[in-house]
């Protein structure tokens, strides 16, 4: 940060990432997102009525309570890791405003997301938050952003613009992103990944 503290916010964040990849970051990372939400979501209820993923049920149920194109957007992001089996706790993290200091909160964080809210989280995933930093090496790198969408998004451009590593406890996850949301290097993916990516392809037919 000290060397490149311009690379540090979401306006020069997208231009080096367009700049290695070719992309505009927000642009791309939203379509894709968008074009698999129904799916994804779908795909959700499944493993929930099947009882393979019951820890989907909050993530779902959050969306009966408000269902916006926002939180359908976030419901997808955040119920990926439990539809994969991945442990997201040490990469997503929610922060109550008036709960444990910063320090506290991104400790053991190496690359990941804080999700900011008001007041005690109730549910899956907080229907109101008012702000979202990405943390690496225990160190918040850019904040104030919008939406957990866009943070996702400003996180896969820090992974890009930095050069680091995918989280492994969420790497068939960060794999979802880049390959089949983002559409980078998709001809690559994994056998797991590409399985999914046909199921939900089914499920958009």
């Amino acid at each position: 940060m000290d060397s490149w503290p311009a690379l540090f916010c979401e306006r020069q964040l997208c231009a080096e990432f367009s700049r290695i990849v070719t992309k505009d970051l927000l642009e791309s990372f939203l379509e894709g997102l968008d074009a698999m939400v129904p799916s994804l979501l779908e795909a959700y209820k499944a493993a929930v009525a099947s009882g393979r993923r019951l820890t989907l049920s909050g993530v779902l149920q959050c969306l009966q309570k408000e269902d916006t194109n926002q939180n359908r957007r976030m419901a997808a992001l955040l119920g990926l890791p439990k539809f994969l089996s991945e442990d997201s706790a040490d990469i997503i993290r929610m922060c109550d405003a008036h709960g444990e200091t910063l320090d506290v909160i991104i400790k053991g964080m190496q690359v990941g997301l804080l999700i900011g809210h008001e007041g005690p989280l109730l549910d899956a995933f907080p229907l109101e938050v008012f702000n979202v930093a990405v943390v690496v090496e225990e160190t918040i790198i850019l904040h104030d952003l919008r939406d957990v969408p866009t943070g996702f998004a400003m996180l896969m451009g820090a992974i890009y613009c930095l050069n680091l590593e995918y989280p492994r406890n969420m790497k068939y996850c960060f794999e979802f992103l880049q390959k089949v949301i983002m559409s980078i290097k998709a001809d690559q993916c994994s056998a797991r990944i590409h399985g999914l990516r046909n199921k939900l392809l089914r499920y958009r037919l």
